[in-house]
């Protein structure tokens, strides 16, 4: 059984990127062996490999698959099994954004937990299931647009922090 997504999403990155495994074990510090290990899901990887290859590839797959691994699958997943073509990834991206604005003008979110019925509940949770499905879509728009248009995944990120960090949205 394979460990994590994170080797797969490498394999694939290794492919688009015409490396080897023996490049991307001098990017990560390790040898060509442990990499085919981590790509063949026997061993999985460490963070600082994961953090070398993810910043040296730059690829939101890599990224979304160590944070996969790192969260035990708390962020959205790499969808491989849609058509991630820019305009297919934007309209459906436009139809999540829609679903959860009817969702928010339905949940009875100026309640607390002590106040609402099963039924609000329902209504709340399907809001955050609306929401966590815009994320992924919002999530897999970036990778796309980043991709296709010769964007850094890592410099938008840090970009979008820095923006953060001016609005004293963090310290």
């Amino acid at each position: 059984m394979a460990i994590g997504q994170f080797g797969t999403a490498l394999q694939d990155v290794l492919k688009r990127a015409g490396d080897n495994r023996h490049i991307a074990g001098k990017v990560a510090n390790v040898d060509a062996s442990q990499i085919g290990k981590i790509v063949k899901g026997t061993r999985k990887a460490s963070r600082p490999v994961m953090k070398a290859a993810v910043e040296h590839y730059d690829d939101g797959q890599l990224f979304l698959a160590a944070v996969a691994d790192v969260s035990g699958g708390a962020f959205s997943p790499w969808l491989d099994n849609v058509d991630l073509h820019r305009a297919s990834v934007l309209i459906k991206t436009v139809e999540e954004m829609k679903e959860v604005l009817v969702a928010s003008g339905q949940a009875p979110i100026s309640k607390t937990n002590e106040q609402i019925t099963d039924a609000e509940r329902h209504q709340i949770k399907r809001l955050l299931m609306e929401t966590v499905e815009a994320i992924t879509a919002l999530t897999h728009l970036a990778a796309v647009l980043c991709k296709e248009y010769s964007f850094s995944w890592l410099g938008t990120w840090k970009e979008h922090r820095a923006e953060l960090k001016v609005k004293k949205y963090l310290k």
